[in-house]
């Protein structure tokens, strides 16, 4: 995890590999790969068993659509929950409504995660692999803002058994211990942001939904007070 990820502030060898300066990142040997879904392509096509996608077109269609409404769609809602709950980017009733309007939009993703689902194992089909790696992280992004997806269905099953399998789990406490060890400069980042010390990225999807959900006065006091940034400029 590099120094000054999230801030703006990553440099180094870090930001050499990947130039948006974000994670993932993988690399391997002298191959460079930065873009969650690129690193899953590479990793599918240098070593194609076990395989990650399903085998038939259509099937393979469906998972990758999948990735990318998680990615497009469900990351900023997340995203922007930590604007409000971390970052105090928006207070009283505009927080308020974002919140609500974040927890009405995950709502209806449970909804159709169950319907993709559907009486499926799991997302990719009859064995674990890219349209779960799509969904788990942000479903328990979801989680850890107080969302889970309703008890008793089909999508709750699947998060208990997903986090089930070893690598998921290893993830996401890799994550909780990286929360726990960084509690107490979090409870002073909204200070840093307020001072322009802490520059949170809202690139497309992200700005999009800030202002779709009513936030759009956040994004003008960010860019007023410097602590927003978009993507890097290439060199």
């Amino acid at each position: 995890m590099p120094d000054g990820i999230g801030a703006g502030g990553a440099a180094g060898e870090f930001a050499a590999a990947n130039p948006r300066a974000e994670v993932p990142t993988l690399i391997d040997g002298e191959v460079k790969v930065f873009d969650s879904t690129i690193i899953l392509e590479y990793i599918e096509d240098k070593w194609p068993a076990p395989p990650l996608l399903p085998a038939a077109p259509a099937e393979r269609a469906r998972v990758r659509m999948l990735e990318e409404v998680m990615d497009t769609h469900y990351e900023p809602i997340n995203w922007g929950l930590g604007e409000v709950r971390a970052f105090q980017r928006a207070t009283g009733e505009l927080a308020q409504e974002i919140e609500r309007r974040a927890a009405e939009q995950t709502r209806g993703f449970f909804a159709w995660l169950e319907t993709q689902l559907g009486d499926r194992d799991w997302f990719n089909g009859a064995a674990f692999g890219w349209g779960d790696l799509a969904v788990a992280p942000y479903l328990n992004g979801s989680r850890g803002h107080g969302h889970r997806p309703p008890a008793g269905g089909r999508l709750a099953a699947w998060l208990e058994r997903v986090n089930q399998r070893p690598s998921v789990a290893a993830t996401a406490k890799d994550v909780a211990d990286l929360l726990a060890a960084n509690a107490g400069a979090m409870r002073d980042v909204a200070t840093l942001v307020e001072q322009g010390l802490f520059k949170r990225e809202y690139r497309d999807h992200r700005l999009e939904w800030m202002v779709k959900v009513g936030g759009l006065e956040v994004v003008a006091a960010g860019l007023e007070r410097d602590n927003i940034r978009f993507g890097p400029d290439f060199s």
